[in-house]
């Protein structure tokens, strides 16, 4: 009987630094633990400070996704503020607009650039003999002698056919060009990107005229022209020669989402919460709370509510192995992310999800049921970046030129506020208690929270650690199996962990249980 421990440490192509613990028996995957190795601490540094730079300050938390931060934390400022219902049409609209061009961007990034390795061999160009100049740069690049930044990979397993890879990787090219576009795209209105300095307690910071809204129509119809070419026929290609990953990767296989997109109106993403085989619930934030048990924080950490919840770090804890903390809903572990926003908006019948989830799987052949899977959550990815190109389209001209975007505000001496929307990888949520005119409690609840978050005190493991169990490894010593579920979830350890001490870190080591 053969038994072993694989540990991947740092999971490569992903955000930030996850290490992963899995044990194995006669290649069957047992007991997971997922660990990031970074102590996170915006929150603490926030204490104090003026609670109208919060959203400029939050959007240190990561750089590939920064809008999501600076909308979630705008809108907990917007109710802390009493601002909740003041906020101009052309300043809700703005923040769709840039958090969407951030979601085509962030998606296009996560397939080409991050888990398409996985299943395209680059090296399938040193042979090419045509004329494309994008694939004569990346044979001239990997002709120097080293993969990087392709490497380091799991070898092994590459099923498309030369023509088929070097198509595959002529879009990765394409998509660097892209995803530049997607940025530029929210310069138009947030000065820059990453980090964009307009989004505000109160509305957006800029004016609208008739020539950002043409340029940004532009880049809009750019990056949809590449959808439909290029992303998703190569996940339908995917689903063809990989179809064995449409059986493995489901998770909890319960799924949470808080909604999204309601800047014009009606919300692009449904909120709610459904298990796989059951009615669409509805999402009650209130039932959200942070869990502490097998994290590198104090147990006074946790709360019934992220309002009065707290980030005091306890690396010596006992039983401890993450630097992540255990959201759960009604104490229920839940998935967040694409994958979660497809099921609770099909479950919930929304016309324009249910008309593009059909079609895709009429096109790849299979049912509804194969999308809680490894190559469900990219196939969903994909829908979703074509879902929020086409109502770009529909919020720019939706803008009012020449009206304001923001309200001048104060601010008060006490407040609270909730700021909820959807990232790019899946619910997002900020609470801010303000006392004295300043930020006196501060914390975000991110996706990979959620996602990565290790047991908690019921022992019941993370929607990750739940993928990575009873998988039947090809090969222990190459688990190739077991990366491709990981970043089909697009973990961004950047948001769920952050700031390292300045003197370096000292290795975590999981421990056994």
């Amino acid at each position: 009987m053969s038994k072993s421990t694989i540990t991947i440490d740092p999971v490569t192509r992903i955000e930030g630094h996850l290490a992963v613990r899995v044990e194995q028996e006669n290649g069957l995957t047992t007991q997971a633990r997922c660990s990031g190795t970074l102590f996170r601490g915006l929150e603490i540094i926030l204490r104090g400070r003026d609670p109208r730079d919060a959203p400029i300050y939050t959007q240190r938390i990561c750089g590939v996704c920064p809008q999501a931060h600076a909308t979630a934390s705008a809108r907990a400022l917007d109710e802390a503020f009493g601002l909740k219902d003041r906020i101009p049409p052309n300043g809700l609209l703005l923040r769709d607009i840039m958090l969407g061009s951030n979601f085509m961007q962030s998606h296009i990034l996560h397939f080409y650039h991050l888990a398409a390795l996985d299943y395209v061999d680059v090296t399938a160009v040193k042979d090419y003999a045509g004329s494309d100049s994008d694939l004569l740069s990346v044979k001239d690049f990997i002709g120097r002698g080293s993969l990087a930044p392709f490497v380091p990979r799991y070898e092994g397993d590459y099923r498309l056919s030369a023509d088929e890879n070097r198509a595959a990787v002529k879009h990765y090219v394409e998509a660097l060009e892209v995803r530049k576009n997607a940025h530029e795209l929210v310069a138009i209105f947030g000065g820059k990107m990453p980090h964009q300095c307009t989004v505000v307690v109160g509305g957006v910071a800029t004016q609208v005229t008739a020539d950002k809204v043409i340029a940004a129509l532009s880049y809009v119809r750019r990056i949809e022209e590449f959808i439909d070419r290029c992303y998703i026929p190569d996940i339908l290609l995917l689903t063809k020669r990989y179809a064995d990953y449409l059986d493995i990767g489901a998770g909890c296989g319960r799924f949470l989402s808080c909604g999204g997109f309601a800047g014009a109106g009606a919300a692009l993403f449904d909120s709610g919460v459904v298990e796989v085989g059951r009615q669409v619930e509805q999402f009650v934030p209130d039932k959200i709370a942070e869990k502490v048990k097998s994290s590198y924080y104090a147990d006074a950490c946790a709360a019934d509510t992220p309002f009065e919840s707290r980030t005091e770090p306890d690396r010596g804890k006992q039983g401890a192995y993450s630097w992540l903390k255990s959201p759960r809903y009604e104490g229920r572990v839940c998935e967040v992310g694409p994958l979660a926003r497809t099921m609770v908006s099909y479950g919930k019948g929304n016309a324009r999800t249910k008309a593009a989830v059909d079609g895709l799987l009429r096109a790849a052949g299979v049912g509804v049921g194969k999308l809680n899977s490894t190559l469900g959550r990219h196939a969903a990815r994909a829908l979703e970046a074509k879902l929020v190109a086409q109502a770009l389209q529909e919020w720019l001209l939706a803008l009012r030129p020449g009206e304001p975007c923001n309200i001048r505000v104060e601010v008060p001496k006490q407040g609270r506020g909730m700021g909820l929307t959807e990232a790019p990888r899946g619910a997002l949520g900020h609470w801010v208690v303000i006392e004295g005119g300043k930020i006196a409690n501060y914390q975000a609840v991110v996706p990979t929270t959620w996602n990565g978050s290790p047991r908690d005190a019921d022992g019941a493991p993370g929607p990750i650690e739940q993928a990575i169990e009873n998988v039947k490894l090809n090969d222990v010593d190459n688990p190739y199996e077991l990366v491709r579920i990981i970043r089909s979830f697009d973990p961004c350890l950047a948001c769920a962990v952050h700031v390292m001490h300045p003197k370096g870190c000292v290795r975590v080591e999981m421990p056994v249980v």
